[in-house]
């Protein structure tokens, strides 16, 4: 694990992290993901998903940061019946995860990839989070290279994959090498459940955006951007002003 894992980097980014954050502010924040995750295993239930109402599944989109802002289009461009009976296959379906996960991404022709990938994942993870994780394009954006896992693994791990559900297995292998190492290795001082180690990443990402806007933007730009919990909020889809109403 030691060796997928560049514990000096995560540490760097955890200490830049917590320059600009309390200690405190982080562990509510995992909180925050925490409740996300219950409302997401309560309405995401297997007999729960075929008596989601349009307004459940559309507070469901807005839950996800990738998602959040095309929640009507999708409502609109695929019928309920069709996302309740895909996302109740891609969580209790047969066969391995992987071909699962790629059926779900191939069944929703016609969106961006990213978009994609992002809405699978999210709705595993935060329904079953012991058993699947999270894949988001600020993790890992297979087109550009760039996201929050290659900053804290080694170059030698190799994040691709031929399909969207070969990728998915990949980052799973990665955010577990990152979760248990953090750990160990005392970078991940969040909270020891999976969601501390979402937050880390999510830390890891905004200390690095920071660092390439100040390198490239004005200062006046600069100033507009949103601080690190609000930019980690908003990257968990925990931000209360994204989501609108909780219900």
């Amino acid at each position: 694990m030691a060796q997928v894992v560049d514990t000096e980097s995560a540490k760097e980014f955890m200490r830049e992290a917590l320059d600009k954050v309390a200690s405190e502010e982080l562990l509510q924040i995992c909180s925050e993901v925490e409740l996300k995750s219950q409302w997401f295993r309560e309405k995401l239930d297997r007999d729960a998903i075929p008596k989601l109402s349009s307004a459940e599944y559309f507070s469901l989109l807005r839950r996800i940061f990738a998602t959040r802002r095309k929640a009507e289009d999708i409502l609109k461009k695929y019928p309920l019946e069709n996302l309740r009976e895909w996302t109740s296959t891609l969580l209790y379906g047969n066969g391995e995860v992987k071909a699962r996960f790629q059926n779900f991404v191939d069944q929703l022709d016609g969106l961006d990839n990213n978009l994609r990938r992002d809405f699978a994942s999210e709705i595993l993870h935060f329904t079953d989070p012991e058993k699947y994780w999270l894949w988001t394009r600020w993790m890992w954006d297979p087109k550009t290279k760039t996201g929050a896992l290659p900053l804290v693994t080694y170059s030698a791990y190799d994040l691709n994959g031929e399909t969207a559900g070969d990728i998915y297995m990949r980052v799973g292998e990665a955010v577990a090498f990152v979760h248990h190492v953090g750990k160990a290795a005392g970078f991940q001082t969040i909270s020891k459940t999976i969601f501390g180690t979402d937050v880390f990443l999510s830390c890891v990402y905004v200390v690095y955006v920071y660092t390439v806007l100040r390198m490239r933007m004005t200062q006046e730009f600069n100033k507009v951007m949103p601080g690190l919990p609000e930019f980690s909020r908003r990257l968990l889809g925990v931000y209360q002003k994204q989501i609108g109403v909780m219900d």
